[in-house]
């Protein structure tokens, strides 16, 4: 095999001794939350027999991420990402102990294991934003892919090692130790995140303040077509699906037979389904389009679901749940990749947790409702109806609003040399006026230039706003109006030049008249002033 074919392997990542160690913290993150997710949703059946409590467990464990993302990704894209990856486990390490020992105490109600599930859930909000952001840091381009399909394996793997271990415990010696040992588990993997010798930079501006860093990063994402047309597609996708898991716990009682067994039966083989076709994505992404591969994967999942709601026989629905597993993985992956693609390395865990958002938020409304369906008719009908309807969305939009592939070069182009002043302005708005002298009779091609892509590239780097003036005296001139929240605001923007927006540059240039450049000016918005 050549050097190239090796990089290339799906396993790959995992020679890289950093990518292992935290591919092994991971996979014990993973487990933990899966042994947490079936030992509340076992109890719940035990506490209520109503499908609406059942189902806002689901809720309360994902609606953590919908509301704390944003800030989230926001902190991990200023703070040092190991120390906040560590506390992070440490925050589900503390959680876990608490649930444990209101088990052991006799204290547990719905109310109170729907609230200590969403503490959980915010350690869940926390951590993984900071884990998709460190993924591409630590691994080169070329290889990212096989790295998230590796953590993709890492939480099907724990999807099965997760309900086993939960489900023998739960039987044997009672949910209790199940969160204890949850605990003990997240304080191992905090242990190995606090070996990990990673030198933190931090940036020579400082931090970005949390509200700020938070519009930024919900502004490049608004800006961006392929981006939003990402989180269309895996809200959909997660919307219908959640279905299945936020009912299989009532699935499985209902089954021949069933129990706390049948339900791990089932969760292990959607984590299995998931583990083998993760040996397939690269062949199945080169064989297909994105929307293609999606569409496939969601009318598999479709399947699944209906073939759950009609059987009651575990050597039926173990097979369905396989291909659950499967069609899981591959529409996940699919829009992951394409969502890590599309984000350069300021702004990934704002992206990927806008992205988490969107995932979490699209489940615990579909768990409620699906779940209130359920409660409406039955089981059997809820999961039909979320099954037809799923395939129907993801045809409709890809129909729509179809993928156009990538559409910048996000490669970082620090070839700007930032403006210097001698001393910091006062703090206030900054006002950056660029004049252009263009041909009248090419002034609607620049326009048009102007107003699309230029426009969004400016508020895809932070620019509170952004306008073009047209002169009424002078057609020839048209003025380019950015306004920054501060100076040091508009120097980040110098630090986010991609080789898009050189080419860009390039492009507004071949407009411009003469052999000088557009004259710049740049202005204190003195109304903005905070005064002393």
């Amino acid at each position: 095999m050549s050097a190239t074919e090796d990089d290339l392997s799906p396993v790959a990542p995992l020679r890289r001794p950093v990518f292992r160690m935290l591919w092994i913290t991971w996979l014990m993150a993973n487990v933990c939350m899966w042994m947490t997710e079936v030992a509340a949703a076992w109890m719940m059946t035990s506490l209520t027999i109503k499908p609406i409590w059942v189902a806002l467990v689901q809720t309360a464990a994902t609606l953590p991420v919908f509301l704390l993302g944003l800030p989230s990704g926001a902190l991990a894209d200023g703070l040092d990402r190991k120390r906040y990856f560590l506390f992070t486990q440490l925050w589900v390490a503390v959680v876990a102990a608490i649930l444990s020992a209101f088990v052991f105490l006799d204290m547990m109600s719905p109310p109170v294991l729907l609230a200590l599930t969403f503490a959980n859930g915010i350690g869940l909000a926390m951590r993984w934003p900071v884990f998709s952001a460190i993924v591409p840091e630590i691994v080169p381009r070329f290889q990212l892919p096989a790295a998230l399909a590796l953590n993709g394996v890492s939480m099907n793997a724990s999807r099965i090692i997760g309900p086993l271990v939960a489900g023998a415990l739960i039987a044997s010696a009672g949910s209790a130790w199940v969160f204890l040992l949850n605990a003990l588990l997240s304080i191992g993997a905090a242990v190995i995140i606090s070996r990990w010798k990673r030198e933190h930079q931090p940036n020579p501006l400082g931090r970005e303040r949390l509200g700020p860093a938070m519009r930024v990063g919900l502004q490049y994402v608004v800006q961006s077509y392929h981006l939003k047309g990402v989180l269309l597609r895996i809200s959909i996708f997660f919307f219908h699906s959640t279905a299945l898991m936020a009912l299989l716990a009532l699935l499985a009682r209902g089954m021949e037979g069933g129990g706390a067994g049948t339900f791990t039966l089932l969760l292990a083989a959607m984590g299995a389904g998931a583990i083998v076709a993760s040996g397939f994505l690269t062949r199945l992404r080169r064989s297909y389009p994105r929307d293609g591969l999606i569409l496939r994967g969601a009318a598999v999942q479709a399947a699944s679901m209906a073939v759950m709601a009609v059987t009651d026989q575990v050597w039926v629905a173990v097979p369905a749940m396989l291909l659950g597993g499967a069609a899981w993985i591959t529409t996940a992956n699919t829009l992951s990749v394409s969502i890590q693609m599309g984000l350069p390395d300021w702004v990934r865990a704002r992206g990927m947790s806008i992205y988490q958002m969107a995932i979490m938020g699209a489940g615990a409304s579909g768990a409620a409702i699906w779940g209130q369906v359920a409660t409406w008719t039955s089981v059997p009908v809820s999961l039909g109806i979320a099954s037809a309807t799923g395939v129907l969305a993801m045809a409709l939009v890809n129909r729509l609003r179809p993928d156009t592939g990538l559409e910048d070069d996000i490669t970082p182009r620090r070839i700007f040399p930032a403006p210097q002043i001698h001393q910091p302005p006062p703090q206030g708005h900054v006002m950056v006026m660029i004049e252009y002298r263009i041909d009248p009779a090419r002034a609607a091609d620049f326009r048009e230039l102007m107003l699309g892509e230029g426009r969004r590239s400016r508020l895809r780097h932070g620019a509170l706003s952004w306008e073009l003036l047209h002169d009424i005296h002078e057609p020839s001139r048209f003025v380019e109006v950015i306004v920054d929240e501060s100076w040091t605001d508009h120097l980040r923007r110098f630090d986010r030049v991609t080789a898009a927006d050189v080419a860009l540059r390039d492009r507004k240039l071949g407009f411009h008249l003469g052999d000088e450049a557009p004259r710049v000016t740049r202005c204190l918005m003195e109304s903005t002033v905070k005064s002393g």
